[in-house]
């Protein structure tokens, strides 16, 4: 069985008929990390926040969630309060903005974890403490007593992350979990979730937008537009075949090397409610034939694990002519 299993998930607004995510599939092994790359606004954070059961109030998620077996679409508020942060944590994308600004490092910690593990206030002192240094703070009996404003955005993004694995939770979701850090903290937090991963066997949610990420941190690697998973396959299957005209387009965006222009991909992601008829790349693809506006492709299994949504998926040649 799957750890997370997500099945015909739709994310649509409760005032207007429109689907911001629609029909996303998807699951996620026992100590596996699933790599989710797109666009900004092509609905993986809202993917995750579904999850999470935190969406926001103006939107609603139809479908499956099954975590062990469990649906968490119908779960009562007080059931999924207990998997949520104890079997189930989440990075957020900007930890100023997740972190209590009026609280110290240390108590938005310990208040995560006094309560589920029941612990007294000694016993939680000395976890906040393991925690930072596990994590890699520096002097963590220092560091947390220091409130956000006067940690460095790396640092605060490792008090995140120390929050999210306070409780041994077995899916961790990182939302964009290097966004605002520099190249050097960057590197330094993914090789942190990276060893965290190896050491506790928790599996992971990466989302991202950069397929560089995924290629070097994650086992399964999908790609995300307008709402819709576009390919899904074994990660370096993807890299060495894509099957799908936005895939092959995010790769050739990538910088290659010294001197070779990047080539990007001509216009925008249109706005939920106004897609083009058929496939939704269609008005971007430069391999566009006519019976691709004629109906939405599906997510169709190309090779044995490798799925894309391409009715020209076995013709189109990779690397391009």
């Amino acid at each position: 069985m799957p750890l997370l299993d997500v099945r015909g998930l739709t994310v649509s607004f409760r005032a207007r008929p429109v689907d911001v995510v629609t029909g996303l599939s998807f699951s996620i092994e026992p100590g596996a990390v699933f790599g989710l790359a797109g666009e900004s606004g092509c609905g993986k954070t809202l993917t995750a926040l579904s999850v999470m059961g935190i969406l926001p109030p103006e939107f609603k998620a139809s479908g499956e969630i099954l975590f062990r077996g469990e649906d968490l679409l119908g779960l009562e508020e007080t059931r999924l309060r207990r998997i949520r942060g104890k079997e189930i944590g989440m990075v957020f994308q900007e930890p100023m903005t997740s972190l209590n600004p009026v609280m110290t490092a240390g108590s938005q910690i310990r208040e995560v974890i006094t309560e589920p593990l029941g612990l007294s206030k000694k016993e939680a002192e000395e976890k906040v403490i393991g925690l930072l240094r596990a994590v890699g703070i520096p002097s963590p009996e220092l560091r947390g007593r220091d409130y956000p404003h006067q940690l460095s955005g790396g640092m605060r993004q490792r008090v995140m992350i120390a929050m999210t694995i306070a409780c041994g939770p077995s899916l961790l979701i990182a939302d964009e979990p290097t966004t605002a850090l520099d190249v050097t903290i960057e590197a330094q937090i993914l090789t942190l979730l990276r060893e965290l991963r190896e050491r506790t066997g928790m599996a992971m949610l990466l989302i991202t937008h950069d397929l560089g990420i995924i290629r070097e941190n994650a086992d399964h690697a999908a790609v995300m537009y307008a709402g819709r998973l576009v390919e899904t396959s074994p990660v370096g299957e993807i890299f060495k075949r894509p099957r799908h005209p936005y895939t092959m387009g995010l790769l050739e965006s990538l910088p290659r090397k010294r001197g070779v222009a990047l080539k990007p991909i001509e216009g925008a992601v249109p706005e939920p409610g106004r897609l083009p008829p058929g496939c939704k790349f269609s008005d971007r693809c430069r391999y566009m034939k006519p019976a691709c506006r004629a109906q939405e492709p599906a997510l169709r299994e190309i090779t044995a694990g490798h799925r894309a949504r391409c009715i020209r998926a076995e013709e189109i040649e990779w690397p391009p002519s």
